[in-house]
């Protein structure tokens, strides 16, 4: 009994499993077509977004090519929007909002025409320029230079001084150097000015022979890379036919052409100055290490000389003296110079001085291809207008001037219109209306009055 019911019992067992293999079977055809009907779709999926990304930027590219034909935005801003646009995923209609939002903020941005640009500029550095310090504060990250900053800098820069207080520049090295401390400690050597006196370690004049006897520090020599004889070179080539140079043994005698004590004393003071090595002007060289290499910082500043040194890269050279930038790069340079050396002053000190009234400034103190200073010497000096140039500064020479001249006031400007009392050309002053009345009006049609 218990193996017929054992067999009855697998039997029942079993049976389910065919059934389920049979309802199986169907499935598998489904999955066959589901594969075969997959990258159909896909294809058509992929195609799709395609076609839709290639009709946005034909979109965009012409949309940008009527903002620039029609003016709308600056180049710099249209070149940014394009940069910044090319990376967002973004429809038709989104680009067209962000395209008509950056013409209208920058449209809002423009000034208003009669605004009082000067009036505005002018409060804008004036009210943060009391807050500033009067200090000279220390190079950033180098101790032995000092580069005058803040308040008296920023004087300094409005003036157009011919000799800044501390002029300094910054010279990067070329690419292959700019790694090697050794090639910037010499080409330091060769920009860093040595005089006689900075290298000798004492000067006398020996009345017995006569002549003047100089004696060096070999330590300081051998620093500096220098031998007796180049020095001697440098001294017969400043004195010429006034003395002959004798070298020795770490010494120089100089016999002048008159033995004379007072000529003596004279070709003595002369020889202490005569630069012996290194460029004009520039008297302290400082190396620092930088994210890009090394970097030469100076104390003193010739431009024209520094580019000239080998080893220097030509394009990556500044100094903070504006008269030797117009002098060697020109009226575009010293702009640009204008206007940076006066933001690292101002953010320096925390102030937020919007550019664009340095800019003002800048292009003021240019204008006419010389750097000319805001003062009575330059801006202020050379207005048209004798009553405004008499409300600045030397009230009576400027008046009396007029008046033995005849000098006749346009009145174009606005200090002289404030002193008649009379409307000033800004705003809705900058403005005339005029009225023809002989112009005839159309006359106006009567309504029937019903009987």
């Amino acid at each position: 009994m218990s193996k017929k019911t054992t067999k009855k019992s697998t039997v029942k067992k079993t049976a389910p499993k065919k059934t389920s293999k049979k309802k199986e079977a169907p499935k598998k055809t489904t999955t066959k077509k589901a594969a075969e009907e997959k990258p159909k779709t896909e294809a058509k999926k992929t195609t799709a977004p395609k076609e839709a990304s290639s009709a946005i930027a034909k979109h965009m590219e012409k949309r940008f090519e009527k903002i620039h034909e029609e003016r709308r935005l600056p180049p710099s801003v249209l070149e940014e929007l394009q940069t910044k646009v090319s990376n967002l995923e973004v429809t038709k209609k989104e680009f067209d909002t962000i395209c008509d939002n950056v013409i209208e903020s920058y449209e809002r941005s423009l000034v208003e025409p009669g605004e009082a640009v000067g009036t505005v500029a002018a409060q804008s550095i004036g009210e943060p320029g009391t807050q500033m310090t009067l200090r000279t504060f220390h190079y950033a990250g180098v101790a032995e230079l000092s580069v005058t900053q803040g308040l008296p800098r920023l004087i300094e820069i409005v003036d157009a001084r011919n000799n800044p207080s501390t002029p300094t520049m910054k010279i990067h090295m070329t690419k292959e150097l700019a790694g090697d401390r050794n090639e910037a400690k010499a080409i330091a050597r060769n920009i860093e000015m040595v005089l006689v006196e900075s290298v000798a370690s004492n000067i006398s004049i020996d009345l017995l022979r006569p002549a003047i006897d100089i004696r060096f520090d070999p330590e300081l020599m051998e620093d500096k890379g220098l031998t007796v004889e180049a020095v001697g070179e440098a001294i017969q080539e400043k004195i010429k036919a006034k003395g002959e140079v004798e070298p020795g043994d770490n010494m120089i005698f100089v016999h002048p052409a008159n033995e004379s004590l007072a000529e003596l004393q004279k070709l003595s003071e002369k020889i202490r100055e005569v630069r012996v090595k290194g460029i004009s002007d520039v008297t302290h060289v400082v190396i620092r290490k930088e994210s890009d290499g090394y970097v030469l910082y100076t104390e003193g500043s010739n431009l024209q000389d520094a580019l000239e040194v080998e080893g220097v890269n030509p394009h990556r050279i500044y100094t903070n003296n504006l008269r030797e930038i117009f002098q060697v790069l020109g009226i575009e340079a010293t702009r640009n110079a204008i206007i940076q050396e006066a933001m690292n002053v101002l953010n320096e000190q925390g102030m937020d001085v919007d550019v664009r009234h340095i800019i003002l400034v800048a292009d003021m103190m240019t204008a006419d291809g010389t750097i000319r200073q805001i003062g009575r010497h330059g801006i202020s000096g050379s207005k048209n207008s004798a009553l405004a140039r008499a409300a600045f500064e030397v009230t009576i020479k400027h008046l009396l001037g007029a008046g033995i001249a005849g000098t006749r006031d346009p009145l174009r400007g606005i200090t002289e219109n404030v002193i008649l009392g009379q409307l000033i050309p800004l705003g809705t002053g900058a403005i005339d209306l005029l009225m023809n009345p002989q112009i005839p009006t159309p006359p106006k049609k009567r309504k029937k009055s019903k009987a």
